[in-house]
């Protein structure tokens, strides 16, 4: 449940990274196909895709997905500063693919990367797979799989940091400019 601190909606229980990935990872670990391909989304996606492939039973190709051009509000919010490169080293055509991304919120970042994978292929099916769920969808898309959960005000961002080889979440304030 939300408290009053430095910002308004501040959780009281902000979760752990590494108890959510494990729990996400619990979640995955015989649901998820063996011939299953991982798509990070960058950059908090990338990184958990990178972890969960070590994680889970079996080998699990991982590729890359940078959404910045395929965004609807990209004329609103201009880009990142830093655009990486989408990487997908297997077919896409066919494939079970799990999307792979840090926190959802409105699913905007989901849809463009759905929109995105599709001009590789065809995918037999997708799932999707989230460290944090903080509610406050503005599209119908929903996780398959969720490590946590947690309700966070609109004027404030879950944010993942990766710190050496362990995550930490942090809560920012929002801000209308472009993040690096």
């Amino acid at each position: 449940m939300p408290t009053e601190g430095p910002h308004e909606g501040v959780p009281e229980g902000l979760p752990e990274a590494e108890r959510a990935l494990a729990a996400l990872a619990d979640k995955m670990r015989g649901a998820v196909a063996v011939d299953a391909k991982l798509i990070g989304i960058y950059s908090g996606g990338a990184w958990l895709a990178e972890r969960l492939a070590a994680l889970l039973p079996g080998e699990h190709p991982v590729g890359f997905i940078d959404v910045s051009f395929y965004r609807d509000d990209y004329g609103r919010k201009g880009l990142r500063a830093k655009v990486e490169t989408t990487t997908l080293p297997f077919e896409v055509e066919g494939s079970r693919i799990v999307l792979i991304d840090d926190v959802l919120y409105t699913g905007r970042s989901v849809r463009a990367a759905i929109n995105e994978l599709f001009d590789y292929g065809r995918p037999e099916r997708i799932e999707l797979a989230v460290l944090v769920d903080r509610g406050g969808r503005e599209l119908p898309i929903e996780a398959t799989y969720v490590g946590a959960r947690v309700a966070v005000g609109r004027e404030l961002s879950v944010v993942l940091n990766r710190a050496g080889d362990r995550f930490e979440l942090s809560v920012e304030p929002t801000t209308s400019a472009p993040r690096a």
